[in-house]
């Protein structure tokens, strides 16, 4: 008792220390100001506007960099997400307007040259924050007037206007304009003198100050998209009823018809030869080989699901409103350690139920099956990330903090549940009694193997989500704004219906074929759904997105890799789940000897 105590003294600890969500804070906490008073403008960060993991700092460009840069103190979340704030070098003072200040005036060298006109070649962006309020723009123009790149001509913007809407004495609102006839040639490859301005103008609204987000939340929540989500989720309603029916049939028909001609064999002659998936009943409920991965993998699925739930759950409640992705990698962070015990507890009790007798191994082993890839990962792009200087390289301190996470929190609460599921000590329940010999599995045919059958179990839970698919990756790897998570929800809720109802209909044809291996064919079949998603990632990369590079080619695969693999893990055993409860039923409603 005292070990626990300690333990959620340490979690509250830790979620004091990092507080959650995290928000991109301004100095002035109330957000209320005077007129002439200081409003701190953060410069965030830059990069491809078509690779949003490839970011770098404001200052790797060579901008009117000021004497001292004053570092914003950031919280974990942002530096998760890639952000380093950065006191800018533009003063917006409240109710101020500028017609024109000077920013700076300085040379730029070749080299300055070079690198300027590199990064509009690939359109770099720039990101701010004013009063909490994001701020995007591009820093120049290509105008292509031939076909050959030496026909090119590249401009830098030198004047920025700002107009910024304003309630009484709050910040409402603020936005970009790049004056496209104040510009820098930077076609040649020579030292040019530039002079960088800005100007500001201030303009009154009735907006309330706890709806000024609500712009950001206007993309996606557009009639025209809103019709786009119901239509994905009618098609999906449409897939589960007619999946349901086609169980229903089976139920209903073919159950029925065997549950008869099973009772009709009792009460005739006894040497009969008996044939279909009451035929293996003294080996349906034979343990599967590999007993401790298949309950690590069970526990893994197991977790991941109760995660997912908590984090709909979270954006349900609208803590993940938009440019505040900080909060969603803490959310996960914080989640997964807690999460870690319901792991242990399912992975262990399970695997004691399969009569395993090194619980402490299988512990082990759940910890590191979906942690090890990760890890891996991980190590492997942010090297790379390093490699690039890029703001997506985690510094030192944040993956020590990290470490200690997982340390403090994931391990001792995965410990705690492997005990507590060995503690609980229930035997499996099995409907019939298991013979000591297995019988032999008949030839079937090559469409009633595992890799066809994985691939028909995976395709209609994809194609119940393949339309919201492309939303979610144009918000997680792209620029787009996804709120609508209540749409999502729904989605996520088919999701696991259709693939818990085809995994249910697979594991009857395979025992009706005589197949009693059905333990890890269910749980391949449920998680195949991954499989396709990562097939998906392929046809978005290449076909609805303009990535490039080493760098976000890396993370995309790499990242989507361990989703996808995530997800394998959980639809996984939500299929094994449901074919388990389905197994029991048929097995429990006939008589076997």
């Amino acid at each position: 008792m005292k070990s626990s105590m300690n333990l959620i003294l340490c979690i509250f600890i830790f979620l004091s220390i990092f507080p959650f969500p995290n928000f991109v804070r301004s100095d002035a906490s109330d957000h209320r100001y005077k007129p002439g008073d200081f409003v701190p403008l953060y410069a965030n960060k830059v990069g491809p506007f078509h690779n949003p993991s490839e970011t770098y700092r404001y200052f790797d460009l060579p901008f009117c960099i000021p004497d001292h840069v004053k570092e914003k103190k950031e919280a974990l979340g942002e530096v998760l997400n890639g952000d380093r704030l950065v006191l800018g070098p533009y003063i917006l003072d409240f109710l101020m307007d500028k017609d024109s200040d000077v920013l700076c005036k300085r040379k730029l060298s070749k080299k300055e040259v070079a690198v300027f006109r590199r990064a509009v070649n690939k359109d770099y962006y720039f990101q701010m924050y004013y009063d909490d309020l994001p701020i995007w723009g591009l820093i120049g123009r290509v105008d292509r007037e031939g076909r050959a790149e030496k026909d090119y001509k590249y401009y830098l913007y030198k004047h920025i206007h700002f107009d910024i809407l304003y309630n009484k004495d709050r910040v409402i609102e603020i936005n970009v304009q790049m004056d496209p006839h104040s510009v820098l040639d930077l076609t040649e490859d020579k030292e040019v003198d530039a002079e960088f301005t800005y100007s500001v103008k201030w303009k009154e609204t009735d907006i309330p100050f706890d709806k000024r987000m609500d712009k950001f939340s206007q993309t996606s929540s557009l009639p025209h998209h809103l019709e786009i989500h119901w239509f994905s989720i009618i098609n999906s309603c449409v897939t589960v009823l007619l999946l349901t029916g086609f169980l229903a049939t089976i139920l209903m028909r073919i159950l029925k018809n065997d549950f008869i001609k099973y009772t009709h064999d009792e009460e005739s002659v006894d040497d009969q030869e008996e044939t279909g998936w009451k035929y293996i009943h003294g080996d349906v409920f034979r343990f599967p080989k590999y007993k401790s991965l298949f309950a690590a993998a069970l526990g893994c699925g197991t977790q991941l699901f109760a995660l997912t739930v908590f984090i709909f759950m979270l954006g349900l409640v609208g803590v993940f409103y938009p440019y505040n992705r900080g909060a969603l990698f803490t959310a996960l962070l914080v989640m997964y350690a807690l999460t870690s015990g319901i792991a242990g507890y399912t992975a262990t009790s399970f695997y004691c139920q399969l009569e395993g007798t090194n619980w402490v191994r299988n512990v082990l082993l759940t910890g590191c099956l979906f942690c090890a890839p990760l890890f891996v990962t991980f190590c492997f792009l942010n090297t790379i990330a390093i490699a690039y200087s890029s703001t997506a390289a985690l510094p030192f301190g944040t993956i020590l903090v990290i470490v200690l996470i997982w340390t403090l929190v994931t391990s001792p609460l995965l410990v705690f549940g492997g005990i507590a599921g060995k503690s609980s000590r229930t035997e499996f329940q099995a409907p019939c009694r298991t013979t000591k010999y297995p019988r032999e599995i008949p030839q079937l045919l090559w469409y009633r193997s595992t890799v066809p059958q994985m691939a028909m179990a995976g395709f209609l839970p994809f194609s119940a989500i393949y339309i919201e698919l492309y939303y979610i990756f144009a918000s997680v790897w792209g620029h787009k704004i996804y709120t609508i998570y209540s749409i999502l929800f729904i989605v996520f809720i088919i999701l696991l219906i259709v693939t818990a109802f085809i995994t249910v209909a697979l594991t009857y044809f395979q025992l009706a074929a005589e197949d009693h291996e059905w333990w890890w064919r269910s749980f391949l079949c449920g998680g195949s759904t991954g499989i396709f998603i990562y097939g998906y990632c392929l046809y978005y990369y290449y076909a609805r997105s303009d990535m490039s590079g080493l760098m976000q080619t890396s993370f995309f695969f790499g990242y989507m890799a361990c989703i996808c693999y995530g997800f394998f893990l959980m639809l996984g055993a939500v299929g094994f789940r449901a074919a388990l409860l389905f197994v029991r039923h048929i097995y429990r409603s006939i008589k076997c000897e």
